[in-house]
């Protein structure tokens, strides 16, 4: 039993050295500045592919929409709405991170 407390104690003084060592690394201004700049050089081009690919994921879903409505399934209320929100949360996000960023 003496082996297991030893264990034990040595574990956990492991982990509050590591907490101590962990909390004295956080990044300063600096790093968030620098990783603003970052950020800012590749937002645009990021900001498009996802538009592309939110605009490709539509017409998939348009597509399902299209053949379940043309197999008789007329109950597709739940599809469009979750398409229509998807598309709706492309837009909103990409404008909440360019204020976000100031850009």
């Amino acid at each position: 039993m003496k082996p297991h407390y030893i264990s034990f104690v040595a574990a956990l003084a492991a982990f509050f050295m590591s907490c101590v060592f962990s909390a004295s690394a956080q990044p300063g201004i600096s790093e968030f500045y620098s990783a603003s700049t970052e950020v800012k050089s590749w937002y645009f081009s990021m900001s498009d592919l996802v538009l592309v690919i939110g605009a490709i994921a539509g017409i998939f879903g348009g597509l399902r929409v299209y053949s379940n409505w043309q197999m008789g399934k007329h109950h597709i209320d739940a599809q469009v709405m979750g398409w229509f929100f998807s598309c709706l949360f492309l837009s909103l996000i990409g404008a909440f991170l360019r204020g976000l960023f100031r850009l």
